[in-house]
């Protein structure tokens, strides 16, 4: 059985998205993945499945449509990638609070970086299906736009090594 990280795109984040994290354990159940674990309120869950990726987050979409009337975003990861997205963070240096990686379907666009809007002191750089940011004065006080990353979710880096430490304890 492969461990898997699933990552919600807008739920429980500005009051949109509702949705309890016992649905979502009971979504992941509901597919047949074992040893289902939810990490904060935000859509991240834990679990072991032998089903590959693709299948896996179609299993969820599918439930995640059904209960919220729409589609859901739901980004799938490894263990073993969710942890090379905590250890190849290249700003590993900075607090964990301060960096996200934002989720993507696909492997950055070499323009990924470009069309940014309100850029001030933010720091940017491509990840193998992330992008990393570093925000100096804090995410919450930026206006970064970043157009190529319009369909993902982000999580900053302490969430992202937790998450691959629940999911670490989970592999074989």
């Amino acid at each position: 059985m492969t461990a898997y990280v699933a990552l919600l795109r807008a739920v429980n984040v500005g009051g949109t998205g509702k949705l309890a994290m016992t649905e979502l354990a009971a979504m992941c159940a509901d597919a047949g993945f074992t040893s289902v674990k939810t990490y904060i309120a935000s859509g991240n869950v834990v679990f072991r499945s032998d089903l590959p990726e693709a299948k896996v987050r179609a299993a969820l979409d599918q439930r995640l449509e059904a209960y919220a009337g729409k589609p859901v975003g739901v980004f799938v990861r490894t263990a073993k990638e969710m942890a090379a997205v905590r250890d190849n963070n290249p700003f590993a240096n900075e607090p964990g609070n301060r960096v996200v990686a934002i989720f993507l379907e696909a492997a950055p666009h070499a323009d990924a970086l470009e069309g940014l809007k309100h850029q001030t002191a933010e720091v940017l750089k491509p990840g193998t299906r992330e992008l990393y940011v570093f925000y100096p004065d804090g995410q919450g006080q930026s206006k970064l736009q970043i157009p190529s990353a319009r369909s993902g979710t982000a999580r900053n880096m302490n969430t992202v090594a937790k998450l691959a430490d629940m999911a670490a304890a989970l592999s074989p």
